[in-house]
């Protein structure tokens, strides 16, 4: 295994192996932008995990903070090609 993809936590298990962070994705994925407080409600997940999981999300480059004072604002890096990538995934998998 490639020790440095793995310290800068790209390897797709990283990604898919929390539930909590594919659920913030997704969400990110289909709405615009959203604060935190929007996201734990959404989710229902607790603060400290939301944060935890939005820090490697950004880490990664699929998600960006856009901050307005105390405020931080998260949305889906779609300029990303692996975030259009994984929402068309999203798009195709979750189609009833």
């Amino acid at each position: 295994m490639n020790e440095e993809k793995l310290k800068n936590g790209k390897l797709i298990e990283n990604l898919l192996g929390s539930r909590a962070r594919v659920k913030i994705l997704k969400l990110l994925a289909f709405k615009t932008e959203l604060n935190i407080s929007s996201i734990i409600k959404k989710t229902n997940l607790n603060h400290k995990n939301v944060d935890k999981h939005l820090k490697y999300l950004k880490k990664v480059d699929l998600v960006q903070q856009k901050n307005f004072g105390r405020i931080r604002i998260y949305r889906f890096k779609e300029e990303n090609i692996k975030a259009r990538s994984f929402k068309n995934f999203l798009k195709i998998w979750e189609e009833k």
